[in-house]
């Protein structure tokens, strides 16, 4: 054999080798791009879940949220029309002008005379052309928004009758019908 016939021979061999190589790189490559796209795939779709929980998860949060500040924002309202009500109810019955304050008055005096004893009646201011001499000695002027405070001569009693704590209590006795009545629940 010759020399070139040799190099020709260990040519093609390495050639062969070579070609075999590189077709095992190329194989190899495949499998690693394969499992590389898997790889990412997987990776993907576990970014994309978490990503779709965590979304989910703030919106449940966000409408919690702005549900929260819905009834907050109601409630807040509500307080306010009660409070405006209040405070309109207290005018009525504060005016002088309120239909059936003289029946009032008249009920209360009843009421009062029934404790007997010597006591001095501090009127509402509003209410002391009506309550004077029906009985008792008058006092100072209370405040209020009508009605009267009895009180002993030596100070000791005090006795409420002004509209006041009255229309408080009715108004506190109510506060339920009058919710279900304005706000429907």
């Amino acid at each position: 054999m010759t020399l070139e016939a040799l190099a020709e021979q260990i040519a093609a061999a390495a050639k062969a080798k070579g070609e075999a190589i590189t077709e095992a790189a190329r194989e190899q490559a495949k499998e690693i791009a394969s499992e590389s796209a898997a790889t990412n795939a997987a990776a993907r779709d576990e970014v994309v879940a978490r990503a779709k929980r965590e979304s989910d998860q703030l919106s449940v949060e966000v409408v919690a949220s702005a549900r929260q500040a819905n009834q907050k924002r109601e409630l807040i309202a509500r307080r306010e029309v009660l409070e405006a009500t209040w405070q309109e109810v207290q005018e009525k019955v504060g005016s002088a002008d309120l239909a059936g304050r003289n029946d009032i008055l008249k009920s209360l005096l009843n009421e009062a005379k029934s404790v007997g004893g010597d006591m001095i009646l501090h009127p509402v201011n509003t209410d002391r052309k009506a309550l004077t001499g029906k009985g008792f000695d008058l006092g100072d002027d209370v405040d209020g928004l009508g009605g009267f405070i009895l009180e002993s001569t030596d100070g000791s009693i005090l006795l409420d009758y002004r509209f006041d704590g009255r229309l408080q209590e009715v108004w506190e006795a109510n506060l339920g019908a009058v919710n279900e009545l304005m706000f429907g629940n």
